[in-house]
């Protein structure tokens, strides 16, 4: 493969993957009812707007949930592995784009989740009670999955190990159902991060 061919991937690959990780925050900003004063949630929504609102307009939400915001997040992964396979020099498998693209996006998903687990364990313990609108935007996206399994988890004198519970579903997820998709579908291992 050429340089030139190279680093089409890279550029390809950083700002696909970007503009999917934008998106998918929107959806789960939506989902958790985040903070949209906060000012990374005010630059999610003012770089989605442009292509979600008319996306409303034909697409509209279901039951709480952001249909339209899961419709681009698609549609941007499809474009993003499509125009990898290009400049890549191989023909586009349509047909199995289509479910590569809903792998990477559940994916994407779990990484935001682990990574943010990441996040906000390192923050307890070096900035505790910080009010950092990164950090409060990440409690808020990761509150309502660890909240449950905090409820049941018995009382260990202010030790928290419910987020290690949440790595360990993530795990068990990623090896349960994401991995075996994958390999059912015959997605590459360069075009799904993660995997």
């Amino acid at each position: 493969m050429s340089p030139l061919s190279q680093v089409g991937l890279l550029l390809i690959n950083t700002v696909g993957s970007l503009i999917l990780f934008i998106v998918m925050l929107r959806f789960l900003l939506q989902l958790v009812r985040a903070d949209f004063y906060n000012p990374i949630s005010q630059f999610v929504v003012k770089f989605t707007n442009p292509l979600l609102v008319p996306l409303r307009r034909v697409i509209p939400g279901l039951g709480g949930l952001d249909i339209s915001s899961l419709v681009l997040a698609y549609a941007v992964q499809l474009l993003t592995m499509a125009a990898i396979i290009l400049v890549a020099g191989y023909g586009v498998p349509w047909a199995n784009l289509f479910i590569w693209a809903m792998v990477g996006i559940l994916s994407l998903l779990l990484n935001i989740y682990f990574w943010g687990l990441i996040v906000i364990v390192i923050a307890s313990w070096i900035a505790p009670n910080s009010y950092n609108p990164a950090l409060i935007l990440v409690n808020q996206i990761l509150e309502p999955v660890i909240r449950p399994i905090r409820s049941k988890m018995p009382d260990l004198g202010g030790l928290d190990l419910s987020p290690i519970v949440v790595f360990l579903l993530i795990q068990i997820a990623e090896i349960m159902v994401l991995r075996p998709l994958a390999t059912m579908t015959g997605v590459p291992g360069g075009l799904i991060f993660g995997l």
